[in-house]
């Protein structure tokens, strides 16, 4: 039986431990099998996994995960009033990040200013100072 078959057979925690064990051994024999893992669909997570569960309609729904229904209308109602609330809190830390770095710059701004305002001008050509 080739090896690959008693993997499968095995499952991913054989295919995880095969490509940690690569790592191990050799780091290209690691990821070569980390690469053929990906490709094949072994993990569910390659190209050709992905396409075949589309093709299986497994994927019914269009948008992410998260907003579709659960089959529960109560559980469904409060995911998305917990995720309104936490988008506007996110909203809110943003709209005061940037209260504080409108306030940095203005400080950093306004001690430039003073600074060069309060340091000595160089003389000019003729002589005469700029005060």
């Amino acid at each position: 039986m080739p090896i690959t078959a008693k993997l499968d057979e095995w499952g991913k925690p054989a295919w995880i431990a095969a490509v940690v064990l690569g790592f191990i051994v050799f780091w290209p024999i690691g990821l070569a099998t980390l690469a053929y893992v990906i490709w094949s669909g072994r993990m569910g997570c390659g190209q050709r996994a992905g396409f075949a569960r589309w093709n299986r309609g497994e994927w019914k729904h269009r948008g992410a995960p998260w907003m579709r229904s659960s089959g529960n209308t109560a559980f469904d109602e409060y995911r998305n009033e917990t995720l309104k609330r936490l988008e506007d809190e996110e909203q809110e830390f943003r709209d005061f990040l940037d209260r504080l770095r409108a306030a940095k710059d203005k400080t950093e701004f306004d001690a430039f200013m003073s600074e060069r305002k309060n340091r000595p001008q160089p003389p000019t050509e003729t002589g005469e100072q700029h005060g």
